[in-house]
């Protein structure tokens, strides 16, 4: 289990009558993890999900690349480029989102090869000893990729997608808006509530596991909060 230092809050506001998540209120270190949910590469969703009951066929194709022998495979290529790929530099600097904290999740450094004549060939690769096309020879030198700094990743800001001026709501849908007083109230509104001692504030940590089941309700669910924390979605997750 995670630390508590890599666990964020998520103040909810729960309907006690319908038992139902109507919006919460998040901050900006929250909202970052789930807008990194977007970056996550198919391959990646499907290696941290493949242990917790994964709905479709997709996992089946993950599994077949996992068991296909290295005889069948291209020469030059590593079955990983599709079992644990790199995710995209995103401007999270050393603030890494939940999900992305996993060992094998986190960015790895570009690396890209020449051969021995790159002087005078202009030839890369990124799988070391490819064939260069120029000469025939290993491309086997390496030479380190240095990408341009990501907009947002600097300390203004504290780096991440969304600035930290705001709270946000976050809907049981997942849908994501800056809050303000007004749209409080025409959430409150908008769901019809007339009694607001039925409402109750309740805040809860996301964490690695949290985040899991959050991941994986995504992509069933359009109550996702409510499933995560009031139903049964953590138990079936864990």
């Amino acid at each position: 289990m995670e630390s508590e230092d890599d666990e964020l809050s998520l103040k909810l506001l729960i309907d006690n009558t319908s038992q139902k998540v109507m919006f919460a209120e998040a901050q900006k270190d929250l909202v970052d993890f789930l807008f990194s949910l977007l970056a996550l590469p198919l391959g990646s969703v499907i290696r941290l999900l493949k242990n917790h009951s994964m709905e479709g066929s997709i996992g089946n194709l993950y599994e077949s690349i996992g068991n296909l022998s290295n005889t069948y495979v291209q020469p030059g290529l590593d079955k990983n480029i599709l079992l644990n790929p790199e995710p995209p530099n995103l401007p999270f600097g050393k603030d890494r989102p939940l999900l992305l904290l996993q060992n094998d999740a986190r960015p790895k450094p570009m690396k890209f090869y020449t051969c021995s004549g790159s002087s005078s060939h202009s030839y890369v690769t990124d799988v070391a000893g490819t064939t260069c096309p120029s000469c025939n020879y290993g491309m086997t030198i390496e030479r380190t990729y240095v990408a341009k700094k990501a907009v947002g990743s600097s300390s203004v800001g504290g780096g991440g997608f969304v600035k930290p001026v705001v709270t946000y709501t976050v809907m049981d849908d997942l849908v994501v808006k800056p809050m303000s007083t007004i749209s409080s109230i025409a959430l409150l509104k908008k769901f019809n509530v007339r009694d607001v001692g039925d409402l109750e504030e309740r805040v809860v940590q996301v964490g690695m596991d949290e985040g899991l089941a959050i991941l994986k309700a995504s992509f069933k669910s359009k109550t996702v909060l409510t499933d995560i924390f009031l139903g049964n979605e953590m138990k079936a997750a864990a």
